[in-house]
């Protein structure tokens, strides 16, 4: 499906944003201002893990944010000689979650998968397992119950994950969200239930996308602090389109004010990489080289300057 929002696919005619200067020279490999830049795989879609790997090493980024999907198409083997091969971090592992569900067997189902992605992360050299919560359960309108039952899953997980070493990060999802992927809509909620544990064991991811418009936000990244185990970066587009998944944009592109949220991300003493997702199908159509090349240019005008 293609968004409602169109922009052009060569790489030359994405890197307009509205106030930017129209060509912002392509930062080459060495250059240290990409020293903390991070490609997360969603964002060339249509790129094998090998792909992805070679298009960061070509391109002078040093990290990955990798899936669980095409880890599992090379298996976890191949994928961490790959990786380290190529002498990339791994920013974070997506994902886990997704452990709302009601029914006891379908939890802990959910559970048993999520020690998986635990022992995928650190066989990976990853220290941030992502978490997605999870919706309603098809035709469960109590939404209260099913936050509860998120927070009770995050409890769980937190030995296996200080046993192998790798943090839970929990991201909240926008509140159009909340319904089919993500009943914790507010970094607020995320930080209610991270800090009922360790700071080693749980923290949570500030996405751009999903928290800009959140009343208070910076306060609450503040607060966040040691907690923040990601930063991840995009845009908020409008018109969004049909498919409300596929409407994050090209930094630049939309709304969100970049410099105040990475500010308030660097004040609160965070030091990782910064990954650059996007849900957007006119991206994931445009050629990868030419969306690295992009995203990097649009990453060294807009967002590495405020950290």
């Amino acid at each position: 499906m293609t968004s409602t929002h169109t922009p052009s696919t060569r790489a030359e005619e994405l890197d307009v944003p509205s106030g930017l200067p129209a060509r912002v020279a392509t930062p080459r490999p060495g250059d240290p201002r990409l020293a903390r830049l991070s490609l997360n795989q969603r964002t060339t879609a249509r790129w094998s893990l090998r792909e992805a790997v070679d298009g960061c090493v070509a391109a002078g980024i040093g990290s990955i944010g990798v899936w669980r999907e095409p880890v599992a198409e090379v298996g976890l083997d191949i994928a961490v000689r790959m990786i380290g091969d190529a002498g990339l971090r791994v920013s974070s592992l997506c994902r886990g979650g997704f452990f709302t569900a009601a029914d006891p067997v379908a939890r802990a189902a959910a559970h048993e998968d999520n020690i998986t992605a635990l022992d995928e992360a650190a066989a990976l050299g990853c220290d941030t397992l992502v978490l997605v919560p999870g919706g309603l359960p098809e035709g469960d309108r109590d939404l209260a119950a099913a936050r509860a039952r998120a927070a009770e899953a995050v409890a769980a997980l937190v030995p296996p994950a200080l046993e192998r070493g790798v943090r839970l990060g929990i991201e909240p999802m926008h509140p159009i969200f909340a319904a089919d992927r993500g009943v914790i809509s507010t970094l607020a909620q995320a930080l209610d239930i991270a800090e009922q544990h360790p700071a080693d064991a749980v923290g949570v991811v500030v996405d751009t996308f999903h928290v800009w418009w959140e009343p208070g936000v910076l306060a609450q990244i503040a607060r966040a602090g040691d907690r923040i185990v990601s930063y991840q970066v995009c845009e908020w587009i409008t018109p969004l389109p049909a498919d409300s998944l596929l409407s994050r944009g090209m930094m630049g592109d939309g709304h969100i004010d970049f410099g105040a949220l990475t500010r308030a991300v660097a004040a609160a003493g965070y030091t990782g990489d910064v990954e650059v997702e996007i849900f957007n199908a006119d991206v994931w159509a445009a050629p990868g080289a030419d969306v690295v090349a992009t995203l990097a240019r649009r990453y060294v005008e807009i967002v590495e300057p405020q950290l």
